[in-house]
């Protein structure tokens, strides 16, 4: 059954899924990258196929945030018989991993390659909801290269919160490698501020990463965290 984004918002306080996470960012003109659901190994396999090769695999269960430390994400998978495989292998890591965790089934998505970038939103006590860029990878976890702005922004914040971060040259591109448009990027900042604005039940929301490569800027992974709406039980 498909649900809209609208009702994926109103589900009350809890964390969507990778899948109703991208969903919620298409809804707000975010582009993703294309993935699916499996089940089962054979699902995985002809997801696989109807995607093209290579692609990436992760488990999906609303317990486990950390996937790459739960083993739960696996790269580069080049044939059916390897994304069948990881299936079961990507499934007993995370089961060894969490036991309690409830495993939903394993995403399958087509690779998106370029500068790898994250973009969040969150709910600060004193300022209200922030948004917040920076480079993905080393960048953000051992140098925090990143920009902050009070919700909501317009096109000048969005550019400026580009510009501010120490690692811009990588966004304009360094030693032969294609740079990422800034009007892209700061298109997604605009459309996160605006989701959040529209929807302040939302405590947390990151894309991690957001993969830009010329003009294309995708979303490869998102994870969304609600609060309990008015009228909620």
């Amino acid at each position: 059954m498909v649900v809209s984004a609208e009702a994926l918002l109103k589900k009350g306080k809890g964390v969507l899924t990778v899948e109703e996470s991208k969903a919620v960012l298409r809804a707000a003109g975010i582009r993703t990258n294309r993935s699916g659901m499996a089940g089962n190994p054979e699902e995985a396999a002809r997801l696989a196929e109807e995607m093209g090769f290579p692609v990436v695999m992760k488990i999906v269960s609303p317990q486990i945030v950390h996937k790459t430390e739960a083993g739960g994400v696996e790269t580069g998978i080049n044939t059916a018989e390897d994304a069948a495989r990881a299936f079961t292998s990507i499934v007993k890591r995370a089961e060894a991993y969490s036991p309690e965790a409830e495993i939903k089934g394993v995403l399958v998505e087509e690779m998106a390659g370029g500068v790898e970038m994250i973009v969040g939103a969150a709910r600060d006590p004193t300022f209200g909801h922030l948004i917040m860029f920076g480079l993905g990878g080393i960048f953000v976890e051992v140098f925090r290269d990143v920009s902050f702005r009070v919700i909501p922004i317009g096109e000048r914040d969005a550019l400026d919160m580009i510009d501010e971060i120490r690692g811009r040259a990588v966004i304009d591109g360094v030693r032969g490698q294609r740079g990422v448009s800034r009007e892209g990027i700061a298109e997604v900042l605009l459309a996160v501020s605006g989701l959040v604005e529209r929807n302040p039940q939302i405590r947390e929301l990151d894309i991690n990463p957001l993969m830009g490569d010329g003009d294309s800027v995708v979303a490869v992974d998102a994870r969304i965290v609600l609060e309990g709406v008015k009228g909620d039980g």
